[in-house]
C-alpha cells in the first residue's frame, strides 16, 4: 500500500502508550530470539516523572497506524547530558519496531527525523531505548540466540528497512556467550605477578550490607573507564539510585566483584541474572499467580543464565601493558568461579564496540565467543 494510507501521530493517551509497549509482542511472537519486555517495566521506563533519564532527555514517542490497526512505533530523543558533552546537535532514536513494510519505515522515521530538526539536530544516530546507557543498537546478527536482559531484539529485515532511508552503519558492537561451567582459567594472576603487583592485589565480592556504597564505587569506575568510549554519557546520581531500586531482584552479591590495588577498588565486574529465562512465557504480564512462578523461579528452581552489562579498569591500570588486561582477567576469573558455584551455565558479555580492541581480545581469550552484532546507525539531516 502507498504511505499515504499511514498515519504516524505522537502517542498523547493512556491507551496510545499501551499499543507502543504491546506491538513488539504481535510482531515479534514466536521468534525464537525473543522474549517480551514486562508490561509494567516498560511502563515506568517510558513515563516521565518514574524514571530520571527524562531529567535530561526529551522524548516523543510516535505510533504508525494503518486505519485502527497499529503497524509501527519509533522514539525521538534529546538528550542534553550528550549535547553538553559533545555540542554536535546529534540527536537520536530508538524502540523500532513495524511490520515488514517500506512505507511504515519510511513514514516513522519522517515524523521522527522532522521533530529532531524542530529541535535545532543536525544528525541523528541510534536506535538508543531510550539512552546509550540502555538499551543499543539493532539487531543484525544472531536472530536465534538466547533472549538476554535489556538486550534489544529486531527482526533480520529491519536493517534493510532501516538502511533504505538513508542510514549507514556508525558503529557495531558484539555481544560474546561465555560458557561459565567450561571456561579456563584465565593468565590474570600471572599477569599481575609478572607486573610486580602479587600480593597488592585483592579479589572481592560486594558487599550487600553496604550496597548504596558499593554501587558509587561501581559507577564511579564505570564512568572513569568508560570516559573516552565513543558516545559516552555519565550516569546521573538519579539513574544510579533508579537502577539499584530496579535492578535489585536481579543482582546476586557473588555476581558483583571488585578488584582491589592496596585496598583502592580499581576494577570491576557484575552479571544480572536473566529475567527473561524466567519471564519467557509470560508475554510481557505480571498477575499475581506470574509473580508467584517468577518467584519461583528465580529463587528455587534457578536461573541458569545471567548477563555482564557492565565491566571496567581504571584508566590509570587499563592502559599498562599488563596490569589493565590482569586486573580485567582476575575479575572474570571471580565471576566464573562464583557463578560456576551458583550454579550458573551462561554468562552474555557485552556490548563491547567493534574497535575496542584490548577489550574483545581480552573476552575473546578467557572463552567469549561472539554470537550477536547491534548496530548503531547515524543520518545527517542536513
Amino acid at each position: 500500500m502507498a504511505s499515504t494510507d499511514i498515519v504516524v501521530s505522537p502517542v498523547a493517551t493512556k491507551a496510545d502508550l499501551n499499543a507502543f509497549i504491546a506491538l513488539p509482542k504481535r510482531l515479534y511472537a514466536g521468534h525464537k530470539g525473543y522474549t517480551p519486555h514486562l508490561d509494567v517495566e516498560r511502563r515506568e521506563a517510558f513515563t516521565p516523572g518514574k524514571n530520571p533519564l527524562f531529567h535530561h532527555v526529551e522524548v516523543r514517542f510516535f505510533l504508525a497506524r494503518r486505519g485502527a490497526k497499529v503497524v509501527g512505533r519509533i522514539t525521538a530523543q534529546v538528550d542534553n547530558a550528550h549535547l553538553e558533552r559533545y555540542a554536535d546537535a546529534t540527536g537520536h532514536f530508538g524502540c523500532l519496531a513495524a511490520e515488514d513494510d517500506p512505507a511504515i519505515f519510511t513514514a516513522l522515521f519522517a515524523a521522527a527525523e522532522a521533530w529532531l530538526r524542530e529541535k535545532g539536530m543536525k544528525r541523528v544516530t541510534g536506535p538508543f531505548s531510550l539512552s546509550v546507557n540502555e538499551e543499543v543498537g539493532l539487531l543484525i546478527h544472531g536472530f536465534d540466540a538466547r533472549p538476554m536482559l535489556m538486550v534489544p531484539y529486531d527482526p533480520p529485515y529491519a536493517g534493510g528497512r532501516v538502511e533504505a532511508n538513508g542510514y549507514a552503519k556508525a558503529k557495531d558492537v558484539f555481544s560474546y556467550d561465555y560458557d561459565v561451567q567450561n571456561a579456563p582459567e584465565t593468565i590474570g594472576a600471572k599477569l599481575m605477578a609478572r607486573a610486580g603487583m602479587a600480593g597488592r592485589v585483592k579479589v572481592r565480592s560486594a558487599n550487600m550490607k553496604m550496597f548504596d556504597a558499593e554501587v558509587r564505587t561501581l559507577v564511579n569506575i564505570f564512568n572513569d573507564a568508560w570516559s573516552d568510549n565513543w558516545g559516552f554519557v555519565p550516569f546521573t546520581q538519579a539513574e544510579i539510585d533508579h537502577a539499584s531500586k530496579a535492578f535489585g531482584p536481579v543482582i546476586v552479591p557473588e555476581l558483583a566483584v571488585f578488584v582491589e590495588v592496596d585496598d583502592e577498588a580499581v576494577a570491576f565486574i557484575v552479571a544480572l541474572t536473566n529475567l527473561n529465562e524466567a519471564t519467557v512465557d509470560f508475554d510481557g504480564k505480571l498477575g499475581p499467580w506470574k509473580l508467584a512462578k517468577l518467584l519461583t523461579r528465580m529463587k528455587l528452581l534457578g536461573v541458569g543464565s545471567t548477563r555482564v552489562p557492565l565491566m571496567g579498569v581504571r584508566k590509570k591500570y587499563r592502559n599498562h601493558p599488563l596490569m589493565g588486561a590482569g586486573l580485567a582477567m582476575m575479575a572474570i576469573d571471580q565471576l566464573r568461579q562464583n557463578g560456576k558455584r551458583l550454579g550458573k551455565t551462561t554468562a552474555e558479555l557485552g556490548w563491547i564496540l567493534e574497535d575496542n580492541k584490548a577489550t574483545n581480545n581480552i573476552i575473546r581469550s578467557v572463552g567469549g565467543v561472539h554470537y550477536k552484532t547491534h548496530r548503531i546507525y547515524e543520518k545527517s539531516l542536513g
